[in-house]
């Protein structure tokens, strides 16, 4: 049974040896994208291997932090208690400048702010000494 002080503590990211080299982006404020030196395959979440040709060459450069709303929901119901403050709040999907979509939040406006197509710009987040997290701001 979880505590009720277990439920007000929001899920961090537990980086991993696939991962680590993003976190560790992120938190000296750079999202790092991996880039294929076989295909030239860009990825966004770090993995051993490229999803496009399977090739192990992979080189950790830094994105743009730029990107476009492809996709977007406004929550307004919390998936759980540590999440009752933030309502209503914005889950985006990027497309990145760089060609990979990834999933964020909404940060330095109103959630009603956010359309398709709105350009937006990375924003590192520090939530502890650990983890920074990317989010995303009207550019």
């Amino acid at each position: 049974m979880i505590s009720s002080e277990d439920a007000m503590k929001k899920p961090v990211p537990t980086p991993d040896a696939d991962s680590a080299a993003l976190w560790r982006g992120l938190h000296d404020g750079v999202l790092l994208l991996q880039h294929c030196a076989d295909c030239g395959h860009v990825q966004y979440y770090q993995q051993a291997m490229c999803r496009q040709c399977g090739g192990e060459n992979l080189a950790h450069r830094p994105a743009s932090g730029r990107g476009k709303v492809h996709s977007f929901s406004v929550v307004q119901r919390a998936p759980g208690p540590a999440f009752k403050t933030d309502l209503p709040y914005a889950v985006l999907l990027i497309d990145l400048e760089e060609g990979p979509r990834m999933i964020s939040t909404y940060t330095g406006g109103k959630p009603e702010e956010v359309t398709f197509d709105m350009d937006v710009m990375l924003v590192c987040e520090k939530i502890s000494e650990e983890v920074t997290l990317p989010r995303f701001r009207r550019a």
